[in-house]
């Protein structure tokens, strides 16, 4: 990253805080049979929050690349790495509103390693103006580049329960660009359309467009999420369109437990010659809060890549992740995390040349996270 980008990213987020102390100057009167002078317009209060999120990772495989095998975020084994780091300014569509995020480290690389665009673009998780004018009914569009719908899990680890993502985050969408609306049809039930590029791209790699589906009915202890996706996803061609469903399913029985399921369906037609590709997957965690200061979470998922269009091995995977967590203070959390993964074929890298059937890590992450709001 240039001097250059650094500066532009510096004077933009600094030009978006200065409109929120940007108000009306009704201090001087206009002079007698001069026009009243126009009322400056007020964006109101700017949230602001940030997270620095590194960890150290252990693999029992010793991989000489120095990766561990399908891994989100946790990716760098045997060693002290920097995760993220993220700043995010934001103000709530009244009826005019926008989000904006900066962010360092591996894992906005990873984020963005399929994008034709990613140069600078890997250093802006998200960007979108809002518009929800009240005349709508609660209606909001959306412009820009947002992190997609579907999954269970979230993408910064103060909001998730485990330190590192299942496969099912890992080899989903991350996120899109282009538009979205949302519609409240009752108090607990809103459904939206969305029109975007594709899979992870700001910058289309084919003229055709992907169309996405949601309903999210949302009670008291139980909500339920489905997104569903459908476009051409290859480079240079829009035939073969990729087919994508997934549901979620959030259980809160009490305020110090809460479950979540989650089911992935994906298809890609003519994913080889005139073939199509299929994967399933399912998931399923639940978090404990133990005391105020600690919690553990467990989460276990199959993912069946039947014709290795996903993994690059036709293969059935499982995953186990066993993660405790200590709140030290308010804004500072670390966790330690065992995960174990295996699958049906020699997949994952060991040693110099060898493969294995599994992996185990362990792993310790630190995360410090803060909000506040300008006015």
């Amino acid at each position: 990253m240039t001097l250059t980008h650094v500066r532009r990213m510096v004077v933009l987020s600094l030009s978006l805080a200065a409109m929120a102390w940007c108000q009306a100057d009704t201090t001087q009167q206009p002079q007698t049979g001069a026009p009243a002078p126009a009322t400056a317009w007020s964006i109101g209060a700017i949230d602001v929050s940030g997270l620095l999120d590194g960890y150290y990772s252990f693999n029992n495989n010793h991989p000489a690349s120095g990766f561990n095998t399908l891994r989100n975020f946790e990716v760098k084994s045997n060693q002290f790495s920097l995760n993220m780091s993220k700043l995010s300014l934001s103000h709530a569509a009244n009826p005019v509103g926008f989000t904006f995020d900066i962010g360092f480290g591996r894992a906005w690389q990873i984020f963005h390693a399929t994008d034709p665009a990613r140069g600078g673009n890997e250093y802006i998780p998200q960007a979108y103006v809002s518009l929800k004018p009240e005349r709508w009914g609660g209606l909001q569009f959306d412009f820009g580049k947002f992190y997609t719908s579907a999954g269970a899990e979230l993408t910064e680890n103060n909001l998730t329960w485990s330190y590192g993502r299942g496969f099912l985050y890992t080899n989903g969408p991350y996120y899109h660009f282009g538009a979205r609306v949302t519609k409240p049809l009752t108090p607990k039930f809103t459904v939206g359309l969305q029109l975007v590029n594709g899979w992870n791209n700001v910058e289309d790699n084919n003229s055709g467009k992907t169309v996405g589906v949601t309903t999210a009915w949302v009670g008291s202890k139980v909500s339920w999420f489905n997104t569903f996706y459908t476009g051409p996803e290859k480079t240079g061609t829009n035939r073969g369109h990729r087919h994508f469903y997934d549901t979620v399913v959030n259980l809160t029985p009490s305020g110090r437990t809460s479950f979540y399921l989650n089911f992935d369906y994906g298809r890609e037609n003519r994913a080889f010659g005139s073939s199509a590709a299929e994967w399933i997957a399912i998931g399923a965690a639940g978090r404990f809060q133990t005391t105020p200061h600690t919690a553990v979470a467990l989460r276990y998922e199959n993912y069946n890549d039947r014709q290795g269009f996903i993994t690059g091995t036709a293969q059935a995977l499982n995953s186990f992740t066993l993660t405790g967590e200590y709140k030290w203070v308010q804004g500072l959390l670390s966790r330690l995390e065992y995960r174990r993964d295996w699958s049906d074929q020699p997949y994952f890298e060991r040693g110099l040349n060898g493969l294995a059937r599994n992996q185990n890590t362990l792993t310790l992450g630190f995360v410090a996270y803060f909000s506040s709001s300008l006015r």
